[in-house]
Formats: structure tokens, sequence, C-alpha cells
């Protein structure tokens, strides 16, 4: 397992691009990976044949281990196998004996987990009660035999109304309904059917399980606002003169001027604001602020595998063409999945441009261990008071959010005030 950047120590495996048996060239891809931040292949680093692999999909590795063996038709290669893989347990398991069926059943009785209270089951497969007669021949009237119930007869028996409450409060499936919950479907809310009896069409496809990119997304999002006290401001500035220059930029004849986009032209903004109002640009970690003189900017990047920050560093070294430039080439490397791992680390400031699919107004999330954020939202005309009159002006919204913990609201609201300046005054800022 290679090591895609200097802060990675595990990486999750994706899937096998060759199968054991096939035979392989040096640089050939056999192997797609994963790291928090994007996607990789294993290269093979000589010819042969894909004697083995000792890990499967799924499964998270960490750097360095070998996760295959390539050489040559029956030649050995049990000293490449790590210590404790799938495939070692597998063997281990084989060479022990097998138990009686009797006893493995028993076994697998003992291990197996309690049946969920609401799960309907087979006589054979009930657990063991004590039913009254009444509720035994209303057990078997109706083929209902729950695997849980609590009886409030004498000693624990269970009687004929112990099971009518259970029955006609339970809902009741279908057999294509049932069929499909064995499958992995998952019922939602009371059924459609007659006696809310649930029905095939009250069932929600089988849950998906968060994995690679996405899960790390969603852990990062949970840590963000569980150790932070975040606080968003909403202001806008007047864009006419962004609207302006962008017009212009497009106007130039040069492919590398017209290409200057509104994002690229906030972003800019947003790097002259840091170097004015340098509050912002710094982290919180375990508790020690660590304030940053040099700025590395990220901007939210939507891909096909999820939400990648990459990251221009030293932003306030570039030029408005420079900046736009490597924020394109960044952005073409993420929607390919060949981003680096250390372009998407280490991060000061976050923009978050929304305002392309609409949105007037949002509340970004901190990025940890920055302790702010920008969103930029859409253009859209206002009304705005010019001297007696009143105009219809281009404004665009900007939301700010912060970690109250380290940048109170004066400060936050600084930092947009001199922001809707820098946009207001585009040409001076470029």
């Amino acid at each position: 397992m290679p090591k895609p950047g200097i802060t990675v120590e595990e990486c999750l495996l994706v899937g096998w691009k060759a199968a054991k048996g096939d035979r392989v060239t040096a640089g050939q891809a056999v192997a797609e990976i994963e790291t928090d931040k994007a996607g990789f292949d294993v290269e093979a680093p000589v010819d042969g044949v894909l004697l083995e692999t000792f890990f499967g999909p799924g499964e998270l590795i960490p750097v360095f281990t070998n996760i295959a063996a390539i050489g040559q038709p029956g030649e050995n290669y049990d000293d490449l196998r790590p210590a404790a893989t799938p495939q070692a347990a597998e063997s281990v398991r084989a060479a022990t004996p097998t138990a009686p069926a009797p006893a493995r059943e028993a076994a697998a009785q003992a291990t197996a987990p309690p049946a969920p209270a609401a799960e309907i089951a087979a006589p054979a497969q009930a657990a063991p009660v004590v039913l009254s007669p009444r509720a035994r021949r209303f057990a078997q009237e109706h083929g209902f035999f729950p695997a849980r119930v609590s009886g409030s007869g004498p000693q624990g028996r269970v009687l004929e109304s112990d099971l009518e409450e259970i029955y006609y409060r339970s809902p009741r499936l279908s057999l294509l309904a049932q069929a499909m919950i064995d499958a992995g479907h998952a019922a939602r809310g009371e059924g459609s059917g007659a006696g809310r009896m649930i029905l095939s069409s009250d069932l929600a496809t089988p849950p998906v399980r968060l994995a690679g990119i996405r899960e790390t997304i969603a852990r990062r999002m949970r840590e963000s606002l569980a150790k932070s006290a975040q606080y968003t401001l909403h202001s806008s500035a007047d864009a006419t003169a962004l609207l302006n220059l962008r017009k212009r930029l497009k106007a130039s004849g040069s492919p590398a001027l017209a290409s200057i986009n509104i994002n690229d032209l906030v972003m800019r903004c947003a790097v002259k604001t840091l170097t004015e109002v340098p509050e912002l640009n710094a982290e919180l970690i375990d508790g020690q602020l660590y304030r940053h003189e040099r700025i590395h900017i990220g901007f939210a990047c939507d891909t096909p595998r999820g939400l990648v920050v990459p990251i221009v560093r030293d932003s306030q070294d570039l030029s408005l063409e420079e900046l736009a430039a490597r924020i394109h080439l960044l952005t073409d490397q993420a929607l390919n999945g060949a981003l680096e791992p250390d372009d998407m680390t280490g991060g000061t400031f976050t923009v978050s441009n929304l305002g392309s699919l609409g949105i007037e107004s949002f509340t970004p999330v901190i990025n940890p261990p920055q302790v702010a954020v920008l969103g930029v939202d859409a253009i859209q005309l206002k009304p705005a008071r010019r001297g007696d009159a009143v105009e219809f002006v281009d404004y665009i919204g900007l939301s700010l959010t912060c970690d109250h913990q380290v940048i109170d609201g004066a400060p936050g609201a600084r930092f947009l005030k001199k922001l809707r300046e820098n946009v207001e005054n585009i040409e001076c800022t470029i």
C-alpha cells in the first residue's frame, strides 16, 4: 500500500482491477484505493502473474503493507503475506476441526443477536415462551408467533390478551413486502393496505452504508459542529464594478483573462481582505490558536466522489491571473480524481460558492481546524437609494461563518465590511 501524502496513514481498498491469476505488466493499474481526500490507482511494480490478493474491497489498510503478491506461477509468496489477513484467518478456520452439527447449531444459537421486538418468526424459531391454551389457539389461527412477548399471567404465562395487543398493534406485512424486507428493504411508517398492512409500495430501498470520502465528509461535519461555536453573518455588496470588470476581461482577447470568472474575483477579494483582517486567517488546534501570515486559501469543489477542498498555497503572493489559473487547474484535477493529498491539506481559510446554483443565502460549515469560512451567494437585483431616487442594483450575497470561541461578532462583522469594500472597489483590489 503506497503512502500518497505525508499525512496519510491508511487507505481504503476500493477494488481490484486485476484478478488472481491474471498476467500483469509493470505500470499497469491493478487496484483502486482511496484516502479521505481522493482516489488513486496502485500500479504493478514488476511484470508477472497476480498470485494472491491479501485484502478485499472495503478494507482499510495501513500504508506500506503488502496488499498482493506478483511473481511466477508456483512461486512461494508466504513471506509476503501480512501477519493477519482475511485469507490467513480463513486458513486457520479451515485447519480447525469441524464441530458436530448439533454443537455448531447450539453455538450459533448462543452467539446470535436477539431478534427485534417486531420480528415475526416461525414456531420452530420462536423464543421459548409459556402460552396459555387460548393464547396458543390464537397464535395458531393467526399464524402469529412473536419472537419476544412479556406475559401478564401467573409466572409470566402469555395470555390471549397479550398476543392480541401485540398482533393488532404491530404492522402486518404482505407476502411480497415480507420477502422484500428479508432482502434488505426497510419499512417506514404505517402501511397503506387494508388494516394498515404494509405493502411492497410502502418499503424504502435498502440503505447504503456511507464509506470512503462520503463517510469522511459526514464525520468531519459532525466534528465541526460538535467542537466549535459557529455563527453566521449575512451581508451583500454592490456587484456593479464586479460585473463590469468581468465583462471587460471576457472582451480582452486574452484566453487567460477571459477565463477569469466571478468566483475567481471574489476569492481575490477574500485574499486581500485576509491581509487586512488577519484574525480570520487562523487555526484552532487542541485549544491553542495559531495565527498565520501566509494565506493558504481553500475552495469547496463538488466532484463525483463528493466534496473536496483544494488549497491554493501562498495566495497572497499571486496575481489575479495566477490565482485564477491555479484555481482552475486544481478544479480540473479534483473533477478527474487526480488531486494529490497534499493539495487538500494545510488550508487556513475556505470559500464556498453556491451562488452559481441560485442560492441567495446559506450557512457554510467551518472546515476545522480553521476558524472561519466564507459563503458566496447569488447575484440578484435589489432596490438601493441613490440620492433622492431608488434604483435597482445588482448585489452579491456574502455569508460568513466564524467560530465564536476565537472570533467574536465584531471582528467577523469588520471582515465582512472590509470584504464589501473590496468587492465594490474591485479595480483597486486587484
